[in-house]
């Protein structure tokens, strides 16, 4: 699969700018173990996440990010270099969410987007909605976490 460059800046991005099955990639972004457990202690405090000692314990043999931090650093990569600036209306949901690997502190995620499908919308001529694989790929290659997502972006004026 051949990676895909954007061909206008992110503030000048529309619908038309994503078509089915350009991929895009962005990144890295590291993992680091502060961040995990500042983010574990918040909202997903279990033992893999929040006690280094009782996680070298557990079946993951080490403390691992929460998925939900694992999504939150995919989210981040998506509004810095994915998602239109001026363009971007919102996202009415994502599905199939997959935590495939755990990660780890000091990992280096990727994001892989992958436009699935680029529809306009049936119900208002000046936008449509964009379907996209996306994928956080660790150092290795290996795919960490992925989801469907959708993009309701407005057309480019004429």
């Amino acid at each position: 699969m051949a990676v895909t460059t954007f061909a206008v800046p992110q503030s000048d991005r529309y619908f038309e700018d994503y078509p089915e099955g350009a991929v895009y990639e962005f990144g890295p972004i590291e993992v680091e173990e502060e961040e995990v457990l500042s983010f574990a202690r918040r909202f997903d405090p279990q033992a893999m996440h929040i006690d280094p000692e009782a996680a070298a314990a557990g079946p993951f043999g080490g403390l691992i990010a929460s998925g939900w931090h694992t999504l939150s650093l995919m989210m981040r990569l998506m509004v810095d270099h994915y998602v239109a600036k001026g363009a971007g209306l919102a996202s009415p949901g994502v599905d199939e969410v997959r935590w495939l690997r755990p990660v780890r502190p000091g990992d280096r995620l990727t994001l892989r987007a992958t436009v699935l499908e680029a529809r306009p919308s049936r119900s208002k001529a000046d936008r449509g909605v964009i379907f996209a694989l996306m994928e956080s790929v660790n150092q290795n290659g290996e795919v960490v976490a992925s989801f469907k997502g959708m993009n309701l972006i407005l057309k480019r004026p004429v």
